[in-house]
């Protein structure tokens, strides 16, 4: 595996490649992004991961300084899958000084996780945006636990005419159903078992609409009752979405994105299926 942490190494190094996959990561990685550099390795024969904490995708009063790390264990998690290219920029290299560009991708960046974190999108966009110029992977990877995003960039890449082609793939769980996702290890074990609550919010509803209910207020409800179940769960939205728009449904379809967000603690967790799965 070949580490590269500028600009021009990793141009120079992506010669190498006919195809390259790319599994954009902010580190602290897991068994969801080993699934999808394992995907992209049997798409494209070599796959890229860019390790990268991107500080304008966090608000001030987020969790940026405290946002888990560890990269030599990181680097050799690529190493054991058989990662072909490491880019792992520091900030100037992603951000030079006087750098003012922002991408805004409108009304599907401003609801849900838009809604209660202004701003994380554009971050979003941008830096995914960057990361397609400098690599310029022939397919980028992506996981479904992560909807609005991947709803985000596969409008960018619509909207801009970028040549790569956006793969999501299905949310990794935990045994007792919760994603896994690196905020995941601020939890302790007590939490861990409570936040199993959010997929069984999501099942709840997505069972109710496998046996004929169709209206979108009710699924809410039903969902927004399962997370009230749990003392120790703070819930921020419910929602049930129309999976390329991201308007909220009144009717619910199959292939509605059924998601929510809520708190354990200072701890902020978001969960979603699509409605019929």
């Amino acid at each position: 595996m070949k580490v590269v942490r500028t600009v021009a190494d990793v141009r120079a190094a992506r010669a190498a490649f006919p195809a390259l996959g790319l599994v954009p990561t902010m580190g602290f990685l897991h068994q969801g992004h080993v699934s999808l550099i394992e995907q992209a390795k049997r798409d494209c024969g070599a796959v890229a991961v860019s390790i990268f904490v991107n500080p304008t995708q966090f608000a001030a009063n987020e969790d940026l300084s405290r946002y888990p790390r560890d990269l030599d264990r990181d680097l050799a998690m690529l190493d054991d899958a058989a990662v072909d290219l490491a880019f792992v920029p520091e900030v100037d290299q992603i951000y030079p000084s006087g750098f003012t560009t922002s991408i805004d991708v409108g009304p599907v960046a401003t609801v849900l996780e838009g809604a209660s974190r202004p701003g994380h999108f554009a971050g979003v966009a941008t830096v995914v945006a960057k990361l397609f110029n400098i690599i310029q992977p022939t397919r980028a990877y992506f996981g479904q636990k992560d909807a609005q995003q991947c709803v985000v960039i596969k409008r960018m890449v619509r909207d801009l005419d970028l040549p790569v082609e956006v793969i999501v793939r299905p949310t990794i769980r935990d045994a007792n159903g919760l994603a896994v996702s690196s905020r995941n290890s601020y939890l302790t074990p007590a939490e861990h078992e409570q936040a199993a609550v959010l997929y069984r919010a999501l099942c709840a509803a997505n069972a109710a609409f496998a046996a004929g209910e169709r209206t979108a207020a009710v699924l809410r409800g039903i969902m927004a009752d399962a997370i009230a179940a749990e003392p120790a769960v703070r819930l921020d939205y419910v929602s049930v979405a129309d999976p390329e728009t991201l308007a909220e449904c009144q009717l619910a379809g199959r292939g509605a994105i059924l998601s929510l967000a809520a708190f354990l603690g200072k701890t902020r967790l978001i969960d979603n299926i699509l409605l019929g799965e």
